[in-house]
């Protein structure tokens, strides 16, 4: 690598040795004013002046042992930003550090260390692996590519990791499209963990599974969690299956964190007109508990993120927007001091959520 680990850049802590575990609660992902921009093309070769700001100004942070929920609607950019975070894309902006470590711009062959540290859980994990190889074969494909598959006992290693994720040791010899939805997701989980990272990205892990299956996935990351003290950056756009598994939740969109703060911060006490419309929108199953929440109906579309609106990238389809939300952009701001920040001109113009709800309790 071209240069000393411990010296790449300035970080928020005393970056630790590569493969050490984090203690808990000790910060592992700080980032800031994270941008993704995507050029616009025309043809095949002639490149457009415009570009589609994917994530525009997005600060992050995650803790060794926490959950982070990224929530909000398809097209917001929850996706890119998780991927940006992992370095799957390069970043048009910003800066990422890890464990203390900058790695915003370290080339393919510096990052490769920390390749074993941060891991991705897709929402199709059929599509992410070959489906000519068993389960065996790509449970042990981490180990061989990072040149740990002997010292790591193999295929010891492999029945490790299908034992971790709920599965028999005779699922290795099976192939992909033999198993369900919620187990190809096991395998998938199973995989990502095979180098012990300290990071997961999971990328809406459960939004194509059935509602038991859900719960099932949900309940074996908590474990997970507990056992190994990893980190989640949790992707999703249902707040009702984020609302069980994050510690502290941020909401995102046209590119921007709206709100963030403790699941009971942002469910019960919303600072944000969008989190409250999106909180509207979850079906509740009890009849007798629906007509206690105020339903709002958004106007309008997503504006085009190659040409987003002035001041506030929602006030387009907000209805406490005014004159200042056109010429101002509100920032993400801390207002009472309590780590609930909301970047809304007017917060304490929106009404509380009733109790009697279930995101609410």
């Amino acid at each position: 690598m071209t240069g000393d680990l411990a010296t790449m850049g300035p970080a928020s802590q005393v970056p630790l040795p590569l493969h050490e575990r984090s203690p808990k609660g000790t910060e592992i992902l700080r980032v800031r004013g994270l941008k993704k921009h995507f050029a616009m093309r025309l043809g095949l070769w002639e490149r457009h002046g415009d570009v589609v700001k994917a994530v525009d100004g997005v600060d992050l942070t995650i803790r060794s042992g926490e959950t982070l929920g990224l929530v909000g609607e398809s097209g917001c950019g929850k996706s890119t930003t998780g991927r940006t975070v992992v370095r799957l894309l390069e970043p048009t902006a910003g800066t990422i550090h890890f464990r203390g470590y900058d790695i915003t711009h370290l080339s393919r062959r510096e990052l490769r260390p920390f390749r074993r540290e941060m891991q991705v859980v897709f929402q199709d994990p059929q599509s992410s692996v070959n489906p000519r190889h068993t389960v065996g074969e790509i449970l042990a494909e981490p180990l061989k590519l990072h040149d740990v598959y002997e010292s790591s006992g193999g295929e010891k290693r492999v029945q490790e990791l299908l034992d971790l994720v709920g599965l028999s040791s005779n699922h290795a010899k099976r192939y992909p499209h033999e198993f369900s939805g919620g187990q190809r997701q096991r395998i998938g989980l199973a995989r990502a963990l095979a180098l012990r990272p300290q990071l997961l990205v999971l990328d809406e892990p459960v939004s194509a599974l059935d509602v038991s299956i859900q719960a099932q996935i949900i309940n074996l990351l908590e474990d997970l969690q507990d056992e190994l003290g990893l980190a989640y950056l949790f992707i999703a756009h249902d707040l009702s299956v984020v609302r069980h598994i994050a510690h502290r939740v941020a909401v995102m969109y046209l590119g921007h964190i709206m709100e963030t703060g403790t699941p009971e911060q942002v469910y019960r006490s919303t600072g944000h007109p969008y989190t409250k419309a999106l909180l509207s929108a979850v079906s509740i199953p009890d009849p007798s508990l629906r007509d206690a929440r105020e339903r709002i109906v958004l106007q309008g579309d997503v504006p085009n993120p190659a040409s987003p609106p002035s001041g506030c990238p929602f006030r387009t389809r907000c209805w406490l927007a005014d004159e200042r939300c056109a010429v101002e952009t509100p920032p993400l701001t801390d207002r009472l001091g309590d780590g609930h920040m909301t970047a809304c001109h007017y917060p304490e113009r929106l009404s509380p959520v009733p109790t009697g709800t279930p995101l609410a309790q």
